[in-house]
Parts: structure tokens; C-alpha cells; sequence
């Protein structure tokens, strides 16, 4: 048993950030089954770690628990919940892991959920519909909806495969998610909608953010294929070494922004095998 709980701390420790927020959510997902079913031989209606850590409308209650602005993003409300999320953050996790680094998918991840959360606060506290009505907000989809909006903001062109269905660009993905959240808004928990669509917007903002201020998220952290470093060697030794050097890589990044505009607009398929072995080269050096 040991052996096997420091297997599982190792995988956990090497994972990247993504796997980590999937194992952790997961875990948290099935203590709240234990919780559950303490909560039924107790005869409580409720489950006891939704009492807790759960977010609720009102303000006071935030007030009093303001942990609950985070920790409602990692309870879920039955298995096809908790799959939708993970399934979705997995494949949407991972390619945003190509564009950005994993302190910025959590600043996206985290800024989904709060902001999330407070839109759900001020729409039952001041949409007419919603005042008379009382719920909880359990889920990880504004922070999912964060990570795919600040994804299909940068590259909205980009390509992504489904099975039966065929190639399908980030920014149609991401438009159908929103009108469907738009559209099941009266059939129930309009709050937990309105808060993904505060998730969204959020990731939307962030990624403008980056381009406005010519942050160039891509540029600075596109993962590129490690290899073994080849030395540059200068053939005329009269010249400034450093200036030689600086003019070569002014060229490549000039190169290499040309290429990252390109994959912006079209995905990455879309380079020629030239743009990609220019690409992997300079991941050499």
C-alpha cells in the first residue's frame, strides 16, 4: 500500500499542470462521494462538503467562507459533470500548454473560476429572474471556459480533429459552447451559465491584454523540440562577434514571427515542411 501511494505521489509530482488539476479535482471528486454518503446514513439532505465549500449567492456567504470563491471549481454534481470538465480540459489544457507556460494556464484557470463565481453572485443578486431563486455553484467550467476562450482568442483558426465530424476551427468550437450556454439558460441554473460565460470572457480579456501591451505570447513561450546545441562559428574573424550574433538572430525572429503569425491564423498544419524544420532547428540552439 505504501509502495503504491508513492507511485502515485511521483506520477502526480512529474505531471504537468493540467494532469495535476485533473488528479487533484479528481480526488476531490470522490471525497465528496464519501461525504455523500455519510450525508445520506445522517439523514441530510445535503452533502456536507457542499455546505463548505460550495459558493452560494449570497454576499454574506462569501463573506463568511471566502474560500468558496476557488473551492466551488473543484466540486462537481454527478459523473457526466465532472467528465464533460475534465474531458474538456484535457485536450484544451494540453494545446494551450503549446502557446503559454503553466504559470499562465493557472493565472487563466483560476481567473475563469473567480471571476466565474462573482458573476454568478451578482446575477442572483440583481437579475429580476434570479433574485427570488436560491442554488449553489459547484464546477470547473468557468475556469474550462477560461482556458478556451484565452486559446480561440489567440488562435482562433486553429484546427482541431473530431471523430465522424472532421476539422473543426477553435473560434466555432468555442462560439457553439456559448450559445449553448446561452440557450439552456432558462431550462435551469442560469447562474452556473452566466458564470461560464464569465469564464469566457475573462480568458477573452487576458489574451487581449497580452497583444495590446505587444506581449507576444507564442513568441515567448511555443514549446520547440529539444535537441543537441550546434555551435555557430564566424568565418570572417575581422568582424564584431556580438553584432554578427545579434544580426542573426534578429533575422530569425523575424522569421520565426512570420511563421507564428501564420499558425495564429491558419493553425499549424497549415505550415509548409520548410516553416516546420526552420522551426525545429531553432529549437536547437
Amino acid at each position: 500500500m505504501n509502495l503504491q501511494f508513492k507511485n502515485i505521489q511521483q506520477k502526480f509530482l512529474n505531471a504537468n499542470v493540467v494532469f495535476r488539476i485533473i488528479y487533484f479535482t479528481l480526488a476531490i471528486f470522490l471525497i465528496s462521494l464519501i461525504f455523500n454518503t455519510f450525508s445520506f446514513f445522517l439523514n441530510n439532505p445535503s452533502n456536507l462538503l457542499f455546505d463548505w465549500f460550495a459558493l452560494s449567492p449570497g454576499f454574506s456567504d462569501l463573506l463568511n467562507k471566502p474560500w468558496t470563491i476557488i473551492s466551488y471549481g473543484f466540486l462537481h454534481d454527478g459523473f457526466i459533470h465532472i467528465l464533460f470538465n475534465l474531458v474538456m480540459l484535457y485536450y484544451f489544457g494540453i494545446l494551450f500548454l503549446d502557446y503559454f507556460t503553466e504559470k499562465q494556464f493557472l493565472y487563466y484557470y483560476f481567473a475563469g473560476i473567480v471571476f466565474g463565481g462573482l458573476i454568478f453572485q451578482l446575477s442572483y443578486n440583481y437579475l429580476p429572474v434570479l433574485k427570488s431563486t436560491n442554488s449553489l455553484l459547484v464546477g470547473a467550467s468557468a475556469g474550462v471556459m477560461s482556458i478556451l476562450s484565452g486559446l480561440a482568442t489567440l488562435i482562433p483558426n486553429y484546427s482541431l480533429r473530431f471523430q465522424f465530424i472532421g476539422f473543426i476551427k477553435l473560434k466555432y468550437i468555442l462560439f457553439f459552447v456559448l450559445v449553448l450556454d446561452l440557450l439552456q439558460m432558462p431550462m435551469g441554473n442560469a447562474g452556473g451559465h452566466l458564470a461560464h460565460l464569465g469564464g469566457a470572457f475573462i480568458g477573452f480579456l487576458m489574451t487581449l491584454n497580452f497583444v495590446n501591451n505587444g506581449i507576444s505570447v507564442p513568441k515567448n513561450s511555443l514549446k520547440r523540440p529539444k535537441a543537441k546545441r550546434k555551435n555557430l562559428r564566424t568565418v570572417h574573424k575581422n568582424e564584431n562577434p556580438s553584432r554578427y550574433v545579434a544580426q542573426i538572430k534578429n533575422e530569425e525572429q523575424k522569421k520565426i514571427d512570420q511563421i507564428l503569425d501564420k499558425i495564429s491564423k491558419s493553425g499549424y498544419d497549415a505550415l509548409s515542411s520548410e516553416e516546420k524544420q526552420f522551426l525545429f532547428d531553432t529549437g536547437k540552439k
